[in-house]
């Protein structure tokens, strides 16, 4: 599987991939921190999300001057990215698609880090994340990968080498995805909306493929409060149960014996979960619908989960055409 460029002294077209919705001073904020980069964008593409809060005119009226994909649905984070890596690589020909809400906020040097990682890095690399804080500099526990299991003592000394950790999956919290692995692999499954869509996405391009976590990119991610995946998340827990199905019983991202290993972890973090939710009528009758769509029908093409929002789903078709698509 093709990573990163093999002529590292080349200059890499870098497209910033930012996902809006609903958080217009947010996404100005991630906009200003985009055009202070050290390294300098080649290009920024926002996706709105059919926001309502006048997220799309800031976008449009920033100086970083970004292109605008404006949906006249919301798609969620998993159409927004599906969207935005399909437009970044066949539009705008990118070579790097580097992945972000607009809760993100990157340091100067947050891409420059990650760039510095792939080049030092001692072969193919199809994803860098950066180190997520929280806005006090804690590690952001929804956002801190493990090193991947089984790496052997040369994979870890070649990450340290470059300045990083080799990792099994990575966040769309700042993701630096080579767009070679992106043509291989196809693109993520816009129907899951939200929740497990970036992992399943870097799961399935980091099952053969190199992944990196960079200690020295740091980003910001904003969110209102400071927690793990299994905070309560009230009737958005429909989606964790059914995308996690999906993903386990028919996503190519895991090996039969990883299946197992993430199955049973799921379950001791949706019993933990419920364990400490106050609204728990509220847990089980949303899981049990997960469950139910999880095991009774597959994720829709991307292009059809896309028809409303009208946007050109000629790029998301092409790359659809990827060996290793979702579904297995």
């Amino acid at each position: 599987m093709p990573g990163s460029s093999s002529t590292s002294a080349m200059r890499p077209r870098v497209v910033a991939v930012v996902v809006a919705y609903n958080r217009r001073e947010l996404l100005v904020e991630a906009l200003d921190a985009l055009a202070a980069q050290d390294r300098p964008l080649d290009a920024v593409l926002v996706v709105d999300n059919a926001s309502d809060d006048g997220s799309k005119d800031a976008a449009a009226e920033h100086p970083v001057g970004a292109t605008v994909l404006a949906l006249d649905e919301n798609t969620g984070g998993a159409g927004g990215f599906t969207t935005g890596i399909a437009h970044a690589v066949e539009a705008m020909e990118a070579d790097l698609v580097w992945l972000m809400d607009d809760d993100t906020i990157p340091t100067r040097s947050a891409l420059s880090a990650l760039l510095r990682a792939r080049d030092e890095y001692d072969g193919p690399v199809a994803i860098l994340g950066s180190r997520v804080v929280w806005h006090d500099g804690r590690d952001h526990p929804m956002n801190t990968p493990r090193t991947r299991p089984g790496a052997s003592p040369s994979q870890l000394a070649a990450a340290r080498a470059a300045g990083a950790t080799p990792v099994r999956s990575s966040s769309f919290v700042s993701m630096l995805v080579d767009a070679r692995a992106v043509r291989f692999h196809g693109l993520p499954v816009a129907d899951y909306f939200i929740w497990n869509d970036d992992f399943e996405y870097s799961a399935r391009l980091l099952r053969r493929g190199t992944g990196l976590a960079v200690h020295g990119s740091v980003v910001e991610h904003r969110t209102k409060t400071f927690g793990a995946t299994d905070a309560d998340p009230g009737e958005r827990f429909y989606y964790e149960v059914r995308n996690k199905i999906w993903m386990l019983t028919r996503s190519s991202s895991l090996a039969p014996g990883e299946r197992l290993l993430y199955g049973g972890a799921s379950l001791r973090r949706w019993a933990r979960t419920l364990r400490r939710s106050n609204r728990r009528d509220v847990l089980v009758r949303s899981g049990a619908r997960g469950l139910r769509d999880g095991v009774l029908r597959a994720p829709r093409p991307n292009a059809d989960v896309l028809r409303g929002a009208t946007v050109d789903r000629g790029p998301v078709e092409r790359l659809d055409g990827a060996r290793g698509r979702a579904t297995a």
